[in-house]
């Protein structure tokens, strides 16, 4: 309930924020830009309400079908005037995957049979952690290659990342923001989920798009 009514007090708080905004000034801009002048030296904490990890797969070779883990949590250490040596350490909380429908959710999430193996996460799953290892930097774009902990076992996977905005957060503390959007593909099999292949897909397309505050 504690969590509930603050999340809803937050909610009040930045509908009254934009509502002042307007009455003042009429037409708003977007705190955040595409310069990269406005990143700053530091370290930086992922925004849990603003950044998800996507997920798609293949189904039945008919459509694609996608679903979100939030609440990504982490660090970004970066330095404008060395950017190969940026750090990023992000943890997904795989048990709180979400779908468009109840049984896959709970199917994702359904204890492990008599075998001793769930079909996909099991009940319980561990976190999954990224922790970059390179960065090799192209003008606002860049390669991130890291070592991605997913269902107890380790593989390095390389994403595709993007700069996509800096500025000053709208609300209380006004925390200096710098958002990233990241790409890459998987296969699940690697990790050890292999339930249904190749009826859905072993490849999955993973979509990232992450806030980080300066802290």
């Amino acid at each position: 309930m504690r969590k509930l009514t603050l999340t809803l007090a937050a909610a009040g708080v930045a509908a009254l924020t934009i509502g002042t905004l307007q009455a003042q000034g009429g037409a708003m801009q977007p705190p955040g830009k595409m310069d990269p002048s406005l990143v700053q030296a530091g370290t930086y904490a992922a925004d849990p309400n603003h950044s998800l990890v996507g997920w798609r797969v293949n189904h039945l070779g008919f459509n694609d079908y996608f679903g979100i883990f939030g609440s990504v949590s982490g660090t970004l250490s970066i330095d404008p005037a060395a950017l190969q040596n940026a750090k990023v350490d992000v943890t997904i909380p795989v048990a709180q995957v979400t779908t468009a429908s109840a049984g896959l959710t709970q199917h994702l999430l359904k204890p492990a049979g008599d075998n001793g193996k769930a079909d996909f996460f099991g009940a319980a799953p561990a976190p999954a952690r990224f922790v970059s290892t390179k960065v090799e930097v192209n003008g606002t774009d860049a390669k991130i290659t890291g070592d991605l902990t997913l269902n107890g076992v380790t593989k390095p996977v390389v994403l595709d990342a993007k700069f996509t905005g800096a500025g000053n957060a709208m609300m209380p503390p006004n925390k200096l923001t710098v958002g990233f959007e990241g790409e890459t593909t998987i296969k699940r099999s690697d990790f050890g989920v292999s339930y249904g292949i190749p009826i859905v897909s072993d490849e999955v397309e993973l979509d990232i798009t992450v806030a980080f505050e300066k802290q």
